[in-house]
């Protein structure tokens, strides 16, 4: 428990000293443009070039194991799709923007961060690609749904045309490409180039989790949705069970990979969430409370995720 919590408290102590410095000095929320800006743009972008780019390729062609995650997430996606739309009668954009708030977790921000610390670099690989092509496949679903209920009044070109971009030109895709580039051709960076890469990735998770209690602080609770009740244990229970089945049935995949995989999908609601609804102007308060509730319960539900990953309760295979 000692050693949870040694790694645990620098990660949420961040966010912690993040809302409280939001809180305390009354800032607006435009002043955290910038620093947003580096993280996304710099400092993760770097983060996953090094982690790619250092690989063996054999390593980064695991289409496996990511056609398995993406698998185990939007079977939580669907399910959570249904019991808004069939159970609770909830509009197509509602059920949309619920389902991403079930199983579209904070991997970006909080993923790498807490996965290398805790797992080390043996899970550098898998959480690259898990976060590159989740991002990606998000990316194409939300606007096709949101095309699909009514709320998206673009063309079928210009929409098609704004998700290739999305998708094509998202930093954190583009870095993992390069990264790819480089380890396949072999190729040898120089060592200021690496020196540079090494200072912004560094820099990626402590201003990322500085960022998210800054960003926390500013949406302060105004509507609890009653959707919260399935959805929060849906995020930080049921995602990460069905990433474990979903991998050890399929089998073969290094420990570490499959820990990797269920510490991501244990992780809060994404950010992201909130801004795809307020995009559309669909369950945005809703949203932002169930950003909120998630990540305050995940002090706890990703504690005992540690305890069960760390002292080798998590069997490394379900099915003979």
């Amino acid at each position: 428990m000692a050693e949870i919590v040694s790694l645990l408290l620098p990660f949420f102590g961040l966010i912690l000293i993040g809302y409280i410095a939001a809180k305390a000095t009354k800032q607006p929320a435009e002043t955290l443009g910038w620093l947003n800006t580096f993280i996304i743009y710099a400092a993760l972008p770097a983060l996953f070039f090094k982690l790619v780019s250092r690989t063996p390729i054999e390593q980064l062609t695991r289409v496996d194991f990511i056609a398995t995650d993406i698998a185990a997430t939007y079977a939580v996606f669907i399910l959570l799709f249904a019991i808004g739309r069939l159970l609770r009668g909830n509009s197509l954009a509602d059920c949309t923007i619920q389902s991403f708030a079930g199983a579209y977790g904070n991997i970006g921000y909080l993923g790498p961060g807490l996965a290398l610390l805790a797992l080390g670099e043996g899970a550098a690989v898998p959480v690259a690609l898990i976060i590159c092509f989740e991002n990606a496949l998000h990316f194409v679903v939300a606007p096709a749904l949101m095309a699909a209920a009514g709320d998206d009044k673009r063309s079928t070109g210009q929409l098609v045309a704004d998700i290739v971009r999305k998708v094509a030109l998202h930093p954190f895709i583009l870095s993992t490409a390069a990264g790819f580039a480089v380890a396949a051709l072999h190729i040898d960076q120089p060592l200021a180039f690496q020196r540079l890469v090494d200072y912004l990735a560094q820099a990626a998770a402590p201003c990322a989790l500085f960022a998210m209690g800054v960003t926390l602080a500013l949406r302060p609770l105004k509507r609890i949705p009653a959707e919260i009740s399935y959805i929060v244990p849906a995020k930080l229970i049921l995602h990460p069970i069905a990433v474990f089945i979903a991998l050890t049935a399929v089998g073969g995949f290094e420990p570490v990979w499959i820990q990797a995989a269920v510490l991501l999908a244990c992780l809060p609601t994404a950010t992201n969430v909130f801004v795809i609804g307020q995009q559309y102007g669909v369950w945005q308060e809703r949203a932002s409370a169930t950003i909120l509730i998630t990540t305050v319960f995940s002090v706890v539900t990703v504690s005992l995720w540690l305890i069960v990953i760390r002292s080798g309760l998590l069997p490394l295979q379900l099915f003979p």
